[in-house]
């Protein structure tokens, strides 16, 4: 028995050693093979295996067992052979992606061409073979965990991200840029030449110039210091490099701009409609009013003008202007500038339907009967003059103050803005009998003075602000009712039913709040229900964030599927066509319509873009625009509490965790985090159904909805992360 320990022992090493030469052999053996794939993937004619190991640096001895690897490719479709050359197929198992990073080090690949819904292959960080957040890549799928595919990337075919915004620390001869994207995780070598004398902790712009390879750092030169990263400027700047917004306008956009005329007379395609009282009603720092609108009260009850800015008059189809408006496809909007899709002399000057000027536009006329269903439809294109740039504060002293001073400031006017109150109350309650979900989910407006944030608070919002959007849906219904009866293609803006499972989950969230939900049909007026069950309670708010959450994003396409959260059979955006582009192309299709029997027909969009595409390209951009703007809050919050350390603050327990609860501070809206680790009297038990954790001993709770005291302990200016610890 002791003398076959030996030999068992050696049996067994040697078995070992088998499987680990095994396992290299199939580890190399794959590794050329996607090199071999990705060889092919960049030809667009069939290759000979001469060539083949000549590219990929291998010894002629290898020829045989290439040709083998290529037989077996061959017979899994991923090659074709022809005329003893090789030519990669179409199912050659290599997908192209863009790479997605999280913060903690993996990330995701989102394939170029996946349906909407399909959950994103996850790459763990072992497998990203040196991609970063944004690079184009070519990945393998190796496996699925979880409901989700696994994959590897096999090559970055384009960095994503070549200049980027960080905080510079400087050394004796380099120094190095901490990104301030958390989800770049490396640093950027900066040799003491190319710092452009950048002082320490300063927010500056680099630009790399070579990644590294072997885990060497990224190297790069500064090209522009941005300043003290602490102030407001400085952050927004920030934003707006992180997303890669553009800053200007090209001088061949600038120069189409310069030429343009003013178009100041009715020509006989337009409708006169300067005698009808029109006015825009906007925020008091509004400077592009794109819509202007007029109420009549008649025998029958309503007509509503809705009047929109005609941009398609002044940007033309494939302009340089059009491409550029396309590019952006919307808008970006900041506390203190916008970045505009259109130029400054059309949004805020030819095509701004200010007072006392005549201005195109084309104008939707609506009739409503005295309960306020619509009965009627008119479209035109028209010639308006404002007469008057309304605040939505006035209008809310005039209406609903019933602000005597302001009533007799105003009292020409009065008797159609008594009308337009009238009807915008008989349209929210059509709209509420319907089932349209109204969301009530208070924003953080944020002053800035003098480069410092002078406060956060809750953004206003009165029942003027209702007038404005009642007649803005009717005239959006309106418009993509006719276009759909008349089958003309458009971009709708759809909102497709929530996913059953997120459904699933909310229910059981705001089951644990204390909700009582009926079992029926989840239908957008079930939704409804649950909003007007949570009014005036503490966990009103977190129950519309959830149900936010819980919804599909809208999104622009060719096909209506009609808008869930409205209840709306048809919908499409028709009123800000100088902010966004979609409403710019239903504009072009509206105008083909009314000039069917002429020849003034137009094209709706950029040479070589497909409406489908378009739909895709607007709807990414739309996403981008809303980043944007949350991570601006996000810095710009940050930032103003770092002058608050170790204060105290009133918030709303909004999600549980195992880790921990956030929490949503009452007054200015702002997220942290409370970590369990933190929670020292007691042990914590996460319990995930009902939302909570619970103490062990003490029996005490925290959910979503509770109201607690905390205290700022500490702000993470890289990661955008606040940090509180419960108040004593």
């Amino acid at each position: 028995m002791v003398k076959k320990r030996p030999g068992k022992y050696r049996s067994a090493r040697t078995s070992s050693k088998k499987r680990r030469k095994a396992t290299e052999k199939v580890s190399s053996q794959t590794l050329l093979v996607d090199n071999l794939l990705v060889f092919l993937a960049g030809r667009t004619e069939p290759v000979a295996i001469g060539q083949i190991l000549q590219s990929l640096d291998l010894p002629r001895n290898q020829r045989k067992p290439l040709k083998s690897i290529l037989d077996g490719l061959e017979k899994r479709g991923k090659v074709e052979r022809r005329s003893q050359k090789y030519l990669l197929a179409g199912d050659s198992g290599l997908l192209k992606a863009k790479v997605d990073m999280n913060s903690r080090g993996f990330g995701f690949a989102i394939v170029e061409g996946s349906q909407a819904g399909q959950k994103d292959p996850y790459i763990a960080r072992a497998h990203l073979n040196g991609a970063s957040h944004g690079d184009a890549v070519l990945i393998r799928i190796i496996g699925t965990s979880r409901g989700r595919a696994e994959a590897r990337v096999v090559k970055i075919v384009k960095r994503g991200i070549v200049k980027l915004c960080g905080i510079y620390f400087s050394g004796r001869k380099t120094g190095y840029v901490t990104p301030d994207n958390d989800r770049l995780p490396f640093t950027v070598l900066v040799r003491k030449s190319n710092n452009l004398g950048a002082r320490d902790k300063m927010a500056v712009l680099v630009e790399i110039n070579d990644y590294g390879t072997d885990g060497r750092s990224p190297e790069g030169r500064i090209i522009e210091v941005l300043g003290d990263p602490n102030t407001a400027a400085v952050q927004i700047r920030m934003a707006i490099e992180q997303f890669e917004l553009p800053a200007v306008f090209s001088e061949k956009v600038d120069r189409e701009v310069r030429l343009l005329e003013p178009l100041t007379s009715c020509d006989r395609e337009r409708k006169d409609l300067r005698h009808i009282e029109h006015v825009t009603i906007d925020g008091e720092t509004a400077k592009d009013f794109d819509d202007a609108i007029a109420v009549e009260k008649t025998n029958r009850g309503y007509t509503l003008y809705v009047s929109i800015a005609d941009v398609s008059h002044y940007v033309k189809t494939g302009s340089a202007i059009d491409v550029e408006a396309y590019r952006r496809g919307t808008s970006v909007y900041f506390p203190d500038r916008v970045i505009p899709m259109l130029p400054e002399r059309l949004s805020n000057n030819l095509c701004s339907l200010v007072p006392d000027e005549d201005r195109p536009a084309f104008t939707a006329i609506l009739e409503f009967n005295a309960k306020g269903r619509r009965t009627g439809e008119r479209f035109c294109k028209s010639m308006i003059r404002s007469c008057q740039r309304f605040t939505y504060t006035t209008v809310r002293k005039i209406l609903y103050d019933r602000s005597a001073g302001e009533r007799k400031s105003y009292r020409p006017l009065l008797s159609m803005l008594e009308s337009g109150g009238e009807l915008a109350a008989l349209l929210h309650q059509r709209r509420m009998d319907r089932g349209s979900i109204g969301f009530n989910i208070p924003e953080a407006d944020i002053h800035l003075k003098n480069n410092k944030i002078d406060s956060i608070q809750r953004a206003e919002r009165n029942p003027a602000h209702q007038l404005i959007e009642e007649f803005m849906l009717a005239a959006n219904e309106a418009v993509a009712e006719t276009m759909d009866k008349k089958n003309r293609p458009v971009l709708y803006r759809i909102h497709e039913r929530p996913d059953p499972e997120k459904v699933d989950l909310f229910t059981e969230a705001a089951t644990s709040m204390g909700l009582q939900l009926p079992r029926t049909e989840i239908t957008p007026a079930w939704f409804a229900g649950v909003i007007q069950e949570a009014e005036n309670t503490p966990a009103e708010y977190v129950i519309n964030n959830l149900m936010l959450r819980t919804m599909q994003q809208a999104r622009y396409s060719p096909e209506n599927a009609g808008h869930f959260g409205l209840a709306a059979e048809y919908y499409l955006h028709f009123t800000s066509p100088i902010r966004r582009y979609p409403d710019l192309v239903a504009h072009r299709v509206l105008q083909n319509m009314l000039a069917e029997n002429t020849q003034t027909r137009v094209q709706i969009l950029p040479e070589k873009a497909k409406l489908e595409e378009a739909g895709l390209h607007l709807s990414k951009r739309e996403r981008v625009a809303v980043d944007v703007e949350r991570n601006t809050q996000a810095r710009l919050s940050a930032l103003y509490l770092l002058d608050h350390i170790g204060e105290k603050f009133d918030g709303i327990i909004s999600g549980v965790t195992s880790f921990g609860f956030f929490v949503e501070l009452l007054e200015t809206f702002i997220s942290g985090a409370v970590a369990i680790r933190d929670l020292s009297d007691d042990y914590y038990i996460y319990d995930n159904r009902a939302h909570k954790l619970i103490g062990e001993l003490s029996g005490t709770t925290y959910q979503m909805g509770d109201v607690v005291r905390v205290r700022l302990d500490h702000v993470d200016m890289i990661s955008k992360k606040i940090s509180f610890t419960l108040a004593t």
